[in-house]
């Protein structure tokens, strides 16, 4: 077991020395977790084979699932990558810092085990002080998948990630909660169209506005496993974002959501299971389940994202059997969220209809 530190920092001015204290930490082979705009991330030197090995430990991570390399700079892209193309350099003034991953071929410069082994790696540079004093101290691109165990809700704030990972990393920077809550959107820039893999922080609607062209790969909007021989993107194959209890997704209009979820808990509750109800403000009052917790206003798909993994937490903690989720509208942040329930569920997807 490691002894693992917890940094408090200021999210908005970081203080030098504890962000020091973390880059030697990183420069040496060890993993620091720190806070991105989108969820906390577990860092270790993108370029060292071990430490990105010890990060796949330490988060019982598939070896085929490849971590987001982090950059504190544009300039840091170049010898990560084969070429950048004119489509990548307006993404990356437009959307950098920011939650947009994008893939590119790789160099030779980036180890097999960063990549999973692929041709291709995947970079972002995140909007966050604390990452951004983080990477440019630590003179070298981290890779930093989301500092949990891997197959849970991703952490948004230090305590998640302690509840994971204690004793099995050597720090933890805490900055507070994080601001967007869902991961960055993952695009694919080797293919054409230009494809998302991953719905995240960045809409599709944003990035279709730029590129007037891009596709949704299958995977982000699938409603049932699918089969994947070589994940290109984090978040891709394995079972993501679930907490122990059982997920059950119910989408359709939301009149017909509700009376789904309600029918739902109440014929979990006869089997004697203990409910839980992850519904919006606008229908939250109406469920007597045992635990019920609103994700916020279904207007504001912002707050929504934000509060999806930390409810998703607090389920475990209350020991429901069976959450029951309602779902949400599949624009702007929603597909995100959506993304993320689906994957949560098991693709346990019930279909409520108004009739």
């Amino acid at each position: 077991m490691k002894t693992t530190q917890l940094l408090k920092v200021d999210s908005q001015n970081p203080e030098r020395e504890k962000i020091r204290l973390a880059a030697d930490l990183i420069r040496r082979g060890d993993l620091v977790a720190f806070p991105t705009e989108t969820v906390y991330g577990l860092g270790a030197d993108a370029l060292n084979p071990k430490a990105v090995l010890a990060l796949f430990e330490a988060k019982k991570r598939p070896l085929d699932n490849p971590p987001i390399v982090h950059v504190g700079n544009v300039s840091d892209v170049y010898r990560l990558v084969v070429e950048i193309l004119p489509k990548a350099e307006t993404l990356m003034k437009k959307f950098w810092p920011g939650p947009l991953t994008l893939i590119f071929e790789r160099s030779e410069t980036v180890p097999d085990v960063t990549v999973a082994g692929l041709d291709t790696v995947a970079i972002r540079i995140p909007k966050h002080n604390v990452a951004l004093a983080l990477l440019r101290e630590s003179h070298c691109p981290i890779a930093a998948p989301s500092a949990n165990i891997a197959g849970k809700p991703s952490p948004t704030m230090a305590k998640h990630v302690l509840e994971d990972l204690n004793g099995r990393i050597d720090a933890v920077l805490d900055a507070g909660p994080t601001s967007i809550g869902v991961e960055s959107t993952v695009l694919d820039l080797t293919v054409k169209p230009p494809q998302i893999l991953r719905p995240g922080g960045t809409p599709y609607e944003a990035l279709k506005e730029v590129l007037r062209e891009v596709r949704l790969h299958p995977i982000a909007v699938a409603e049932k496993e699918v089969p994947v021989e070589r994940a290109r993107s984090p978040g891709v194959k394995h079972k993501h974002y679930a907490p122990n209890a059982e997920v059950v997704l119910v989408e359709g209009e939301i009149s017909a959501i509700k009376k789904k979820v309600k029918e739902l808990a109440e014929s979990y509750s006869r089997e004697g299971k203990k409910v839980g109800v992850l519904a919006t403000d606008e229908t939250a009052s109406y469920y007597a389940a045992d635990v019920v917790r609103s994700l916020g206003s279904r207007g504001d798909l912002m707050i929504v994202a934000r509060n999806l993994f930390k409810l998703l937490r607090e389920f475990d903690s209350e020991g429901v059997d069976v959450v029951i989720a309602e779902g949400l509208p599949f624009e702007g942040l929603g597909l995100a969220v959506m993304n993320r329930l689906r994957k949560a569920s098991g693709y346990k997807i019930v279909k409520a209809n108004s009739h």
